[in-house]
């Protein structure tokens, strides 16, 4: 195991050559968080925005589909809570994140 740690070293008399090969892996490096950056962090930050701003945007009457599966309309806003009537008159408290967000916006597209 000794043995190879010590030939991944860099020659004692080729310093210029491994800086030059350390700047490369450096380089790799910072390309790999930029790509990271773009195809993963920066979308997800477009979406935690964009489905922040549905959550906004719901009005008293619009239809909503939670996660769970619940079709209701909303009746009352709260600042981190909807209360909405379910069939039967029957309302419920529930939260905000509880909302989902594709699955509303697919029922408002296929009512209007």
């Amino acid at each position: 195991m000794l043995n190879q740690i010590l030939l991944m070293s860099p020659p004692a008399g080729g310093a210029g050559a491994g800086g030059a090969g350390m700047s490369m892996n450096l380089i790799f490096i910072l390309l790999i968080f930029v790509v990271f950056y773009f195809f993963m962090i920066r979308p997800q930050m477009k979406k935690q925005k964009q489905a922040a701003k549905f959550k906004e945007e719901i009005k008293k009457g619009d239809k909503i589909i939670t996660i769970g599966g619940l079709h209701g309309k909303i009746a009352e806003i709260g600042d981190k809570t909807f209360v909405i009537e379910v069939e039967g008159g029957v309302r419920l408290k529930i939260e905000k994140s509880a909302v989902s967000m594709e699955s509303t916006m697919a029922i408002q597209k296929t009512n209007e």
